[in-house]
């Protein structure tokens, strides 16, 4: 967009109202760059030119009555106040705006057009090597293996080859571990033939086991009883004795006579009714 070749008269006076009475300090190289920074002053033109008509629209929108010279001239300085201030407020590459020109911008497209001439040669270099080197690639492939093959066909052994014979004693040790290997597959199929009778004892055992503490409370029981049991038959043999009487000439008598007297305790309820009154001999 071309600037306005003159200023207006009031900006100018503006500009001398609010010029400062000192000079501005120097700007401190720590502080942050501010400004918005552009690639293209080409570019920037053209938003520039985009934004133009709103900015008519914007003069077209003031209050009050102008003739067409003043309302023209107020536009062309309202657009010129707009353009001004974008292009301070922004840098080219990092350089003012002032400082840049459009020969740089030229120069910098043809660099990108031979750029990108380079990137298109490279792509078709690099397109045709994968099509030729796998191919040249191949024929040094095959003439190296013919070559590994003709460096095996002359190497020679250093230790020669011997034929290993087998020994006599080998073929009766063979013999030996047929033997024991039919032997041992006949025991094999002998245990698991008898291994259904060993699951059923193994089954039998169990239900043994889980019924032992019941037999220990019947052995028990057994011995609480028989105690009992033991107790009756000593009183039993208090009351029943086996005497042995024998005459007292045994030597003229041939026949001797052994008869079981039963022995009644004092308190026995017999000898209430049968008191023994006297002794009876039997020697006459």
């Amino acid at each position: 967009m071309a600037e306005s070749p003159a200023r207006p008269r009031a900006m100018e006076a503006a500009a001398k109202e609010s010029e400062p009475l000192l000079p501005p300090p120097p700007p401190s190289p720590a502080l942050r760059e501010t400004r918005v920074r552009c690639c293209s002053k080409r570019w920037v033109g053209e938003v520039l030119g985009l934004c133009a008509p709103y900015v008519r629209a914007l003069a077209d929108g003031q209050p009050g009555e102008l003739g067409a010279e003043s309302r023209e001239q107020a536009l062309r300085d309202a657009l010129w106040n707009f353009e001004t201030a974008v292009q301070e407020n922004i840098t080219i590459n990092g350089h003012p705006w002032q400082e840049t020109s459009d020969e740089a911008e030229l120069q910098n497209g043809s660099d990108i057009k031979i750029l990108e001439d380079q990137f298109d040669e490279l792509i078709v270099e690099t397109a045709t090597k994968r099509k030729q080197c796998p191919r040249k690639i191949l024929v040094h492939v095959i003439k190296t293996m013919k070559a590994e093959q003709e460096m095996l066909k002359l190497y020679q052994p250093v230790v020669k080859q011997k034929k290993i014979k087998p020994e006599p004693s080998q073929a009766s040790h063979m013999a030996n571990l047929r033997q024991v290997t039919g032997v041992t597959s006949k025991q094999i199929g002998e245990a698991m033939k008898s291994l259904p009778a060993l699951i059923e004892r193994a089954e039998g055992f169990s239900q043994a086991l889980t019924l032992q503490p019941i037999l220990e409370l019947c052995k028990l029981r057994q011995e609480v009883f028989a105690g009992c049991k033991a107790k009756e038959e000593n009183k039993i043999q208090n009351f029943l004795t086996q005497v042995e009487v024998t005459p007292a000439e045994t030597a003229a008598s041939k026949n001797s006579n052994a008869i079981l007297k039963r022995k009644r305790t004092t308190d026995s309820p017999q000898m209430k009714y049968y008191p023994l009154r006297r002794r009876i001999t039997l020697n006459t």
